[in-house]
């Protein structure tokens, strides 16, 4: 029999809103405490949500001996800090991505996560999805020869307030930490580290990455063409360009729920999958409670080194593009 894992929710924000609608489905995980800065905002959480416990801050829920994992789901600029709270208090911990702001703070989160013996994972839910990892197979299975290319987008037009999190730099914002992470996690998985980086970037007027194209280029010759943006919709898919064919990850690619391939001239092929109850973050969460059971202090699908990978990726953009978060460069 599995052990029922007593969850904690640091944030209680929109993202953690959804993350606990799926963790409902999960019969071995309990809605235990939500933690928040207002002791107000937590009540009023765990009260619609159901959660037994409310803290108005983040330390208390920490020090209480009978939460086993924490999801946190505070802003990118905070990640570090709290999980290394948590970390340090021999908490799992769930951080979601953006995993930090830069490498320096993620190999501060993995070291803590070393030393105390506890799982950390970064919530990045796409890794878990069904659809995706079906995508996954056939990309290695060789059936469409080798892969020259991927093109990926991601983009929504944002009502643009300088105080919310999209377009505050002092909390990480802009649109490559909050949704051009995605495209870069399909090049990623697919293609490995790029050798070089090229970029573009539009900034609005409190100084955030509004858009940003970027384009790599890998070591076998591969290239991938990536693009995030608040200032238009796209249509949110991933190709992947093969010798042999193509296969696409259907909108919207990080929660898709089809999947089109094409090889040799034949008829395309459309692999349709089912929802399911949830939004698709049940599939991680149960994730990370199987490592748990299993001993493990991080995931083999979602591992640190990959986290780490991304990360660096990522500084490596921002570098290009001339992005700079005050109080992280």
């Amino acid at each position: 029999m599995n052990k029922t894992y007593n969850w904690a929710i640091l944030g209680c924000g929109r993202i953690a809103r959804k993350f606990v609608g799926d963790l409902k489905l999960l019969p071995n995980a309990r809605l235990y405490a939500a933690a928040s800065r207002s002791l107000e905002n937590a009540q009023s959480f765990a009260s619609e949500l159901g959660f037994e416990k409310a803290y108005g801050s983040y330390k208390e829920m920490v020090n209480d001996p009978e939460v086993d994992v924490v999801y946190i789901a505070s802003p990118h600029s905070h990640h570090c800090e709290h999980t290394l709270l948590c970390l340090n208090h021999q908490k799992a911990v769930l951080c979601e991505k953006a995993f930090a702001i830069n490498s320096k703070e993620v190999s501060l989160m993995i070291e803590a996560a070393q030393n105390n013996n506890t799982f950390l994972m970064e919530a990045f839910w796409t890794r878990f999805q069904p659809s995706f990892l079906k995508a996954m197979e056939i990309i290695r299975s060789g059936e469409l020869g080798a892969l020259k290319m991927v093109r990926s987008d991601f983009a929504f037009n944002a009502e643009y307030n300088p105080e919310k999190r999209l377009y505050n730099v002092n909390l990480g914002g802009g649109s490559l930490l909050d949704i051009g992470i995605y495209p870069i996690f399909m090049s990623l998985t697919a293609l490995g580290k790029p050798s070089e980086i090229k970029t573009m970037a539009q900034f609005c007027p409190t100084g955030a990455e509004e858009t940003i194209q970027m384009a790599f280029r890998y070591p076998g010759g591969e290239m991938a063409s990536l693009v995030s943006s608040f200032a238009s919709h796209s249509p949110t898919q991933t190709e992947y360009w093969f010798e042999n064919g193509y296969l696409r990850l259907n909108r919207r690619f990080n929660t898709p729920t089809s999947i089109t391939y094409w090889k040799n001239w034949e008829e395309e092929k459309t692999i349709t999958f089912d929802k399911g109850e949830g939004n698709g973050y049940e599939y991680e969460a149960a994730h990370v409670m199987q490592c748990l059971d299993a001993g493990k202090t991080e995931s083999d699908l979602m591992p640190l080194s990959f986290s780490a990978d991304m990360m660096e990726i990522m500084d490596w953009v921002r570098k290009d593009a001339g992005i700079i978060f005050p109080g992280h460069d």
